[in-house]
């Protein structure tokens, strides 16, 4: 995902959404879409929680410029943002597990052993939520059109 937006001095910041946000939006599903076709494990998913977020933090930033649909938008990725987070730190503690109790035994396996479920579940959950809302038809217009067409400038106060 790009991170960088080019910011058009002369427009403002409506306008420069309108021009910047459908591109990155674009981006992102590209970037999910590419990652999830190589059927990535639980840990292979932490770059996707990373484009998540930035992309979630900039929609963020031009809040002002937008009205409920953004946020209704923001919600959605802020979802599939935290079954991500939900499985990284399910693989982190895994791998803390692995090395803080060093000897083989029993509770240590089951512990791991339930923490890799738990992470393979909630990439599961990641994926049926990707595909059922944001990768079924015509949802990725609905993301792009909005941004291109309802940016407005904030209001002064």
């Amino acid at each position: 995902m790009a991170k960088k937006i080019d910011w058009d001095a002369d427009s403002g910041p409506a306008e420069n959404a309108k021009q910047q946000l459908p591109k990155l939006a674009k981006e992102y599903f590209a970037e999910v879409r590419t990652v999830l076709a190589n059927n990535p494990g639980p840990a292979d998913l932490h770059q996707l929680r990373l484009a998540s977020k930035r992309f979630r933090y900039t929609l963020e930033l031009f809040r002002p410029c937008y009205a409920a649909g953004l946020l209704e938008r923001i919600e959605k990725l802020k979802e599939l943002q935290d079954l991500l987070g939900d499985c990284n730190d399910a693989v982190v503690t895994a791998a803390s597990v692995n090395k803080l109790i060093r000897s083989r035994t029993a509770e240590r396996e089951r512990v791991r052993n339930l923490l890799e479920k738990r992470a393979e579940e909630k990439a599961a959950a990641f994926r049926t939520k990707w595909t059922k809302t944001f990768d079924k038809p015509g949802a990725e217009n609905w993301w792009t059109g909005y941004l291109a067409r309802n940016a407005r400038p904030p209001l002064k106060g």
